[in-house]
């Protein structure tokens, strides 16, 4: 839709908004516990509107990719400055989002994003995740659950509110968008035609990190010829 608009820039702030609109929601819910159930590969936004949930489980194949920088240096938004945080068990939140690397479901639970990865298949994983969530509504603790979460996100909120995050990550997508780098319009556009790029990518070819700068231009050369 962003790609076929006839401002892409208009419809991309449009669809920001409405996901930051869903998150918000989801991370408001605080009369009950929310589950993201994870049945297949997520990127990005995707990402961190699951981490709103209180519990996000995964299938062993799922994938994530939780980076923003690879569709053309975008910032991203979905609460992501205030919802990664709070999340890692291991690392930073810059270490998450400047990997650019997938990341299976074993090491999302290594880093704090996921909290258990179960499932044989995907009809066992719906199984099971739908047993886990009656035993958890079962469970009688579940108030006092209740009760801690309502008070972890008045205390949060009053530290800094949930505008606040969103306006400062509103406030660079809108470079993005409407910025004088035309790059993520680029990679965009590519992303949704399917257009390989014209050479490894840089956090890929690691062989540039420390190689000379002229070794770097001939290798630019190189990787444009192919």
């Amino acid at each position: 839709m962003i790609e076929a608009a006839d401002s892409p820039a208009d419809e991309s702030w449009r669809n920001i908004n409405a996901i930051d609109d869903l998150t918000r929601r989801l991370i408001e819910a605080t009369d009950r516990i929310v589950i993201a159930a994870m049945q297949g590969n997520a990127g990005a936004g995707g990402v961190f509107m699951a981490l709103a949930a209180d519990q996000v489980w995964a299938r062993p194949g799922v994938v994530l990719n939780p980076h923003y920088k690879n569709m053309g240096n975008l910032y991203g938004s979905e609460y992501w400055t205030y919802l990664l945080p709070r999340r890692l068990r291991a690392g930073t939140a810059a270490d998450v989002m400047n990997h650019r690397l997938p990341m299976s479901a074993a090491q999302a639970v290594h880093w704090g994003l996921v909290d258990a990865v179960f499932g044989d298949s995907p009809a066992g994983f719906v199984e099971q995740a739908c047993a886990r969530a009656a035993a958890l509504a079962r469970d009688p603790a579940l108030p006092a659950l209740l009760r801690h979460k309502q008070q972890r996100r008045q205390e949060d909120e009053a530290l800094k509110p949930l505008a606040a995050y969103r306006d400062e990550e509103l406030a660079r997508m809108r470079r993005n968008f409407y910025g004088f780098d035309p790059s993520y319009h680029i990679a965009r556009s590519n992303f949704v035609h399917r257009v390989a790029p014209s050479w490894t990518p840089r956090h890929l070819a690691v062989h540039r990190r420390t190689a000379p700068a002229a070794t770097l231009r001939d290798t630019r050369l190189f990787d444009r010829d192919q």
